[in-house]
């Protein structure tokens, strides 16, 4: 099996290693694992293209390169040019913070895998949530690093794919923020909504007084509705959410045929 891995927290983040790592297991000995990773930190790009400018592609070592762009561009970059072929399997992680609930609209390592599945390809977002048990702990991504392979080698032998769909189904992993022998399973799960958990801007001064706006997100550790994906990760459970491109609002055609009928 021929992997391509990519990620929103850049080509140096340790997140990428534990991401390598789950491939190389899921491609077995004969199989290959292509890297093509944002030169730097690309979180909270979403599903952003660099269409009005062109990017830097850096190859670091063989299979293994760098693009001065978004994870989505990496895998445009790798299906273009990088990859002699196409991959059998695109992973987008690990990433350090989970995406659930409404991180996953802002989400780059979703924009990977979205983009992924625009292209037809199987994709698959894994992230790891942080909290209290985790945050301190000597490996973050444990709970990703030991039962990440166990759960993409699932989705690839049972789960569906609606192969050939317009808009075919790719999948979003939560891992809890818990240590690897804390996890209570994995739990499929709708995406949720945090109530009052919304991202803001806070203003400061630099040095020089000019005035700046941080974006900063709200509290992660606020649950969803029961059963969805982050209320799923903080009950201790690993989140697999079946997502699509499609961003129509089927439920409410009806209604808005009434109102224009």
């Amino acid at each position: 099996m021929r992997i391509l891995i990519t990620n929103d927290d850049g080509i140096n983040a340790p997140g990428l290693d534990v991401l390598e790592a789950i491939a190389k297991d899921i491609a077995g000995p004969g199989g290959e694992v292509w890297i093509v990773a944002p030169a730097f930190e690309q979180s909270g790009v979403g599903h952003c293209i660099s269409y009005s400018r062109p990017m830097m592609l850096a190859e670091l070592a063989p299979r293994r390169f760098a693009a001065e762009g978004t994870p989505a561009d990496c895998v445009l970059a790798a299906l273009g040019d990088a990859m002699p072929g196409r991959p059998d399997l695109v992973l987008s992680g690990v990433n350090r913070g989970n995406n659930a609930a409404e991180n996953t609209l802002y989400s780059g390592t979703i924009g990977a895998a979205l983009e992924a599945a625009l292209q037809s390809l199987p994709a698959i977002a894994l992230s790891q949530y942080l909290g209290p048990d985790n945050i301190d702990a000597p490996d973050i991504f444990e709970a990703a690093r030991v039962h990440g392979a166990g759960v993409v080698r699932r989705l690839l032998d049972a789960a569906p794919w609606d192969d050939g769909a317009d808009y075919r189904l790719f999948y979003n992993v939560n891992f809890p923020p818990l240590p690897a022998a804390r996890v209570q399973g994995v739990r499929p799960a709708a995406q949720g909504w945090r109530r009052d958990t919304v991202f803001s801007t806070e203003p400061t001064l630099s040095p020089s007084g000019r005035r700046f706006l941080w974006v900063k997100g709200g509290p992660q550790h606020e649950p969803t509705a029961p059963g969805t994906d982050a209320a799923v990760n903080l009950d201790g459970y690993i989140s697999v959410t079946p997502m699509r491109a499609d961003l129509t609002a089927h439920d409410r055609l009806a209604d808005l045929e009434r109102v224009f009928s």
